[in-house]
């Protein structure tokens, strides 16, 4: 990634988006609400790629990102698929309970932090509900001719969504039911990759372990993975005091062990642009001029934490005396 440090982030917050829920569809047996969205003023929406996500802003006062899973041609609507988590923390409550048809939504985004890159072919590993990102980019990679194949997991048959829709790919497509055929083997799977293959993983916390895990010996470049919650070893580090010095804004300001970054800057006055506040979805990213960031997100790749050349300042820290931001 290449970072132009002439160009300040803007402060202030993002612009919103409302849209209208035109359709409704409960898949998975019920696990999952496939939500059809369309701009409630008639306009057309923003363009996306495929592997973007948007974040919902719900009455309650939670803020989620959900995956794309639609159509990426200009005119269609979007569309997101949402679990139905047991130890929901209210956004999956909310959607799968409080929302129906005709309802507005206020959104933000989209923004792509899992963009497909060119290679000479794909494999697509998409546990659960990380088969969302993952159907855009088979449709791309498809009608570009490249080779593909998908390896889908689910706890059952029956809490699979979009079967009917990935079932026009027979002969790309693996599914595997944990109940009856065990945990997919990551490794055969790896074992197997052509040279150059790029793999794209998107799913639970286990899962994307074992596949980095299998795939360490292989350039970090090949696989890229989307989290869609945070790696909580890297959060429960210990957390030390450090200074800070906002560049734009002409301010130096203390960061004590607890408080995070975005919390003391907001606490100066400015507003920043944030989300997730867990290092996941990489809406805070931040362009470091002098210092040694700690990172502890969840979305930079390897290659991008040790360039040091931006951070996420809703969860990271600093391994050096004071860090110096273009703020």
């Amino acid at each position: 990634m290449t970072v132009d440090t002439n160009i300040r982030r803007p402060l202030g917050e993002e612009r919103s988006l409302v849209c209208e829920v035109t359709g409704l569809e409960l898949q998975g047996s019920g696990a999952i609400v496939v939500l059809t969205l369309a701009p409630a003023d008639g306009r057309e929406l923003p363009s996306w790629t495929p592997g973007a996500h948007i974040d919902v802003l719900m009455d309650n006062g939670i803020e989620r990102q959900y995956s794309l899973c639609g159509d990426v041609a200009p005119g269609e609507p979007w569309r997101i698929g949402v679990l139905r988590e047991p130890q929901s923390r209210g956004g999956s409550e909310y959607m799968h309970t409080s929302v129906s048809v005709g309802q507005h939504l206020t959104l933000q985004g989209p923004r792509n932090n899992f963009e497909v890159v060119d290679a000479p072919a794909y494999q697509f590993i998409a546990g659960g509900i990380g088969v969302t990102p993952i159907l855009p980019m088979i449709r791309k990679v498809e009608a570009e001719g490249k080779p593909w194949r998908l390896m889908y997991g689910g706890r059952s048959s029956s809490s699979m969504a979009f079967l009917d829709e990935i079932s026009q790919y027979d002969g790309h497509v693996t599914l595997w039911p944990q109940d009856t055929a065990g945990i997919i083997p990551v490794r055969d799977l790896v074992s197997a990759l052509e040279p150059g293959t790029a793999v794209y993983c998107c799913g639970p916390e286990p899962l994307l372990n074992a596949v980095e895990d299998a795939m360490s010996h292989l350039p970090a470049d090949q696989l890229h993975v989307e989290r869609f919650r945070p790696r909580q070893d890297l959060l429960e580090q210990v957390r030390t005091p450090f200074d800070i010095v906002l560049d734009y804004s002409e301010l130096e300001l203390h960061v004590p062990a607890d408080k995070t970054i975005i919390e003391v800057v907001e606490a100066a006055g400015l507003e920043v642009m944030s989300s997730c506040r867990e290092g996941t979805c990489g809406t805070c990213e931040t362009v470091v001029l002098s210092g040694s960031p700690d990172h502890r997100d969840s979305y930079l790749t390897a290659a991008e934490k040790a360039s040091n050349e931006v951070m996420m300042i809703c969860c990271s820290r600093s391994k050096s005396p004071r860090l110096v931001l273009d703020l």
